[in-house]
């Protein structure tokens, strides 16, 4: 079924990224980068379904070559941290055919990012996993009238009292502050298109006749009691098809088996909620404990079996009454009272058990990242080798001197190339610790793996305790939809035993 996902990304430079690189690779194209003359090709990538570049009004018309396009924002932005490229992915809905995801991905890009001014390049992907997706990368500048470059931000001179500029005799210069030229990365945006885009995919979707619905918020803002599963990742996603239990996969389960916990539970409370409220209002005899006493004390004193006895037997009654003296419960209010606190227990294991998924969750992408880390960095170290000694080659002079440092270049890039998705991969997971550990990252030491493995597995005697809790609160509501039932009969059979006493009195 349809399913939201929209992940808004930087592709900066000054973390190791490259703009040609990012487009070469969504689109499965071949593009080489004239900013470190290094060449992209990933004409090899499968599942590339459709591509495309979409230009505002004002962009120089020959930005609708990838190429030429991605190596002038590399070449306008100077700075070794410049951000390149902002890149927003999209799940598109398995409803929709092919050409109707194009279409709906075009009017949504044109909309939101090209009518503002920036040019798009669009790549969907499909590799019939059932996971069709959408990458859209977009240019971080304006452009001005005559086509050229804008700026991304501009210099604003602050002013005395008398609107005069003031000067800084310490630095030289006048003071000033710098604003952004666009609103493009203003907080605001990125809910605006994310609330956009589930309105474009809930708009196809019922113009295509399918009931399914997306919402862009999350469980928690939209009301739902619902634990999120994580995010499998396509290894895990592929063992899964193939009927290979994994790790992550066994913890989507448990989420699910809780999460079915949770609804059931919520509705037998709603249902209790419902009953008490409508008994408040309709009974003229408050008190639970007292309806059974007494009923019980006019059996005792007469003798005779009851008219209770063809609905339930006294034991039953007993021990309704242990139950409502235990929890000491006296009246309506008390019920209701007791029944109030059961959706509190049920909310704190929910807000538990959301804790306790949302730090699994963290450690798994811990032990995901560890595990790339310390099973690929020896790519990354051969390949600094390898360039290290074209480094040094490119050092020296004379007789053949060019052509050596050539080798050993077109050696480190065949490696790299080789080795790409191992050394992403690595560098992924260092940049992920780096994050993740500060400053007791040392990249010489790997990260505290079995730190973390010790406390999943804790994490995991914290589940099966949260389900113990499920099961007494189960129990406990079990206890109050008899009490709801038995009530209800103790009070018809009262009411008929009046009924008949008082006919047989008139007949007399």
């Amino acid at each position: 079924m349809a399913i939201y996902h929209m992940s808004i990304k930087i592709t900066s430079r000054g973390k190791g990224k490259s703009a040609v690189a990012a487009a070469a690779y969504r689109a499965g194209d071949r593009i080489t980068n004239e900013y470190d003359g290094v060449t992209h090709d990933y004409t090899r990538k499968s599942g590339i379904v459709h591509t495309a570049i979409l230009l505002p009004d004002n962009a120089p018309p020959e930005y609708k070559d990838r190429a030429v396009l991605w190596n002038a924002v590399e070449k306008i932005e100077k700075a070794k941290n410049s951000q390149l490229a902002r890149e927003i992915e999209l799940a598109l809905p398995v409803e929709l055919t092919k050409e109707q995801n194009i279409f709906l991905v075009h009017e949504y890009v044109k909309r939101h990012f090209v009518a503002a001014g920036m040019c798009a390049d669009i790549a969907i992907h499909d590799t019939g996993d059932g996971n069709p997706h959408a990458h859209v990368l977009l240019t971080m500048r304006p452009f001005n009238e005559d086509r050229t470059w804008g700026d991304k931000q501009k210099k604003v001179y602050l002013l005395d009292k008398d609107n005069n500029k003031i000067y800084d005799p310490i630095k030289r210069q006048y003071k000033c502050s710098k604003a952004q030229t666009t609103d493009w990365n203003e907080q605001t945006k990125a809910e605006e298109w994310r609330r956009a885009w589930a309105e474009y995919v809930n708009n196809i979707l019922e113009h295509n006749g399918h009931a399914e619905r997306v919402d862009h918020r999350s469980n928690e803002r939209q009301g739902i009691d619902q634990i999120p599963t994580i995010h499998l990742g396509v290894a895990a996603s592929q063992m899964e098809k193939r009927g290979i239990r994994t790790e992550r996969g066994d913890i989507n389960r448990d989420i699910e088996v809780s999460n079915q916990k949770l609804r059931e539970l919520k509705a037998r409370l709603t249902k209790l909620d419902k009953w008490l409220k409508e008994e408040q209002a309709n009974t003229d005899e408050p008190s639970l404990a007292d309806i059974i006493t007494n009923i019980l004390y006019r059996q005792n004193q007469t003798g005779q079996p009851s008219r209770y006895h063809t609905i339930n037997n006294l034991k039953v009654a007993s021990e309704m009454l242990n139950f409502l003296t235990t929890n000491k419960i006296k009246d309506m209010d008390g019920l209701n009272e007791y029944f109030k606190s059961m959706f509190d227990k049920q909310f704190a294991i929910r807000d538990e058990l959301r804790t306790v998924e949302r730090r699994t969750k963290t450690l798994d992408e811990h032990l995901r990242h560890s595990g790339n880390y310390k099973a690929y960095r020896k790519f990354k170290a051969k390949y600094e080798t390898l360039y290290a000694e074209y480094t040094t080659l490119r050092k020296v002079t004379g007789i053949g001197a060019e052509r050596k440092a050539q080798k050993a270049l077109d050696t480190a890039n065949e490696y790299f190339e080789t080795h790409r998705n191992e050394i992403t991969m690595y560098e992924n997971a260092e940049r992920y610790l780096r994050d993740v550990l500060q400053k007791h990252y040392d990249p010489k030491k790997l990260p505290p793996i079995a730190k973390w493995q010790a406390e999943r597995e804790s994490l995991n005697a914290d589940l099966k305790r949260l389900n113990l809790d499920y099961k007494k609160l189960k129990d406990d509501t079990a206890k109050v939809e008899k009490i709801r039932s038995n009530v209800y009969d103790i009070l018809r059979s009262d009411a008929r035993e009046t009924q008949r006493t008082q006919t047989q009195f008139i007949d007399l």
